[in-house]
């Protein structure tokens, strides 16, 4: 385990703000968006709207932006005014919500869908509860296929959709038909200013360790019992044969019981907020990022590496489309196939004399990518066609 003296911190709560404080921050500038939510929490939301609204602020671009929730939608007439584009962001066809599209339109003003994740789509319902390992009586098949259906309803309504990575945005222009703009999830300023602060206390003490070796397992969600299970032989095999290795387990997984063999090198906590989770990550050697291969994983987001490579930590990670894309084998991380995790778990340990290094080159090419300042650029683009300098 890295040894750091990254305090415990609150994280901000931007739900906390007034409604007319948000709106008079729309009202500035000489172009407005508004981004809805349905309900604000330490997720998507802050992903898909604060972080959105920070970096459209790094731009220099005469821009007000500003977030409301599904519950202030009976202000809506009031919030169109003052806007030039509305985005929607992972929510549920409803009356309330076809309304605020209708009306926008009606008004002349351009309404943008933004999801993350491929739940649109009702012809991947039983991938993804296979995926979830969940029941498929009538009563669950009832409840998914109207969870879908929602989603796609209200995205249909929309004039274009914004997704967070190419594979994710071609399955949702073969169902929708609309266009389509790509901005990835990326870190907040108060992310990056913490994150920054760890990564330079590991690189001051030379990344200073103790004797053991911790592997990080953070888990922002219950719906990965499937993930952790491509792991389970690898990493009881390396546990086995090697009493330095500890597993971390951050979130909402319970591991299996033959993991209880090994006592107190395996340590369990609660989910973190966005902070102190990147000192969790930060005190491990090594963050790993199973994933099954399927179009619905396929779909999904690197943060779990690019929010590690930020604090200096190592992944090994499945090769999905968009991990694959995140890490260079044996530069800034490992990618390890399903049958092939024990012999990346060999080649990370093998490699922990050129860790500082490699931690430093993974720091940086996130750095270069997944912050405000480098991705405000895509999101103008998404939002009102902008275009974007080459490189960006």
């Amino acid at each position: 385990m890295f040894l750091t003296k990254a305090p415990t911190l609150d994280a901000p709560e931007p739900e906390a703000e007034s409604f007319v404080t948000r709106l008079r921050r729309l009202e500035q500038g000489s172009r407005h968006v508004a981004y809805f939510y349905p309900h604000p929490n330490a997720g998507t939301f802050r992903y898909r709207a604060l972080n959105m609204i920070e970096a459209l602020m790094t731009t220099g671009a005469s821009v007000g932006a500003s977030w409301f929730s599904g519950g202030e939608l009976a202000y809506l007439d009031t919030i169109i005014e003052r806007a030039d584009i509305i985005v929607i962001c992972h929510a549920k066809y409803s009356r309330e919500f076809a309304q605020l599209v209708a009306r926008g339109r009606a008004k002349g003003k351009r309404v943008l869908y933004d999801i993350d994740d491929l739940v649109f789509d009702d012809r991947y319902v039983h991938l993804v509860l296979n995926y979830l390992d969940h029941s498929t009586n009538d009563a669950d098949m009832d409840y998914w296929f109207a969870d879908f259906g929602r989603y796609g309803a209200l995205m249909r309504l929309c004039d274009g959709v914004i997704l967070t990575n190419e594979f994710l945005a071609e399955r949702a222009r073969e169902f929708s038909g609309l266009p389509t703009e790509v901005v990835p999830n990326f870190m907040n300023r108060a992310q990056l200013r913490h994150s920054a602060s760890i990564l330079e206390d590991k690189m001051s003490s030379g990344f200073a360790r103790d004797g053991q070796i911790h592997l990080g397992y953070f888990s922002g969600s219950p719906t990965h019992r499937r993930d952790f299970a491509i792991i389970e032989d690898a990493l009881w095999s390396l546990m086995d044969s090697d009493p330095r290795i500890v597993l971390v387990i951050v979130g909402f997984l319970d591991p299996h019981s033959r993991f209880a063999r090994f006592g107190e090198r395996v340590e369990v906590f609660p989910l973190q907020n966005i902070l102190n989770l990147q000192r969790s990550i930060a005190e491990v050697e090594i963050n790993v990022v199973p994933l099954q291969d399927n179009v619905f994983t396929n779909c999904k987001s690197e943060l779990k590496v690019f929010e590690a490579s930020a604090v200096g930590t190592i992944s090994i990670a499945s090769p999905t489309f968009t991990l694959r894309r995140a890490i260079r084998d044996g530069e800034t991380g490992f990618l390890a196939p399903a049958h092939g995790w024990r012999q990346a778990f060999d080649r990370a340990i093998d490699h922990l004399d050129r860790y500082p290094d490699m931690a430093t080159a993974a720091a940086g090419a996130a750095l270069r990518c997944y912050v405000p300042e480098i991705q405000g650029p895509r999101v103008l683009r998404a939002l009102f066609g902008d275009p974007v300098k080459s490189g960006v």
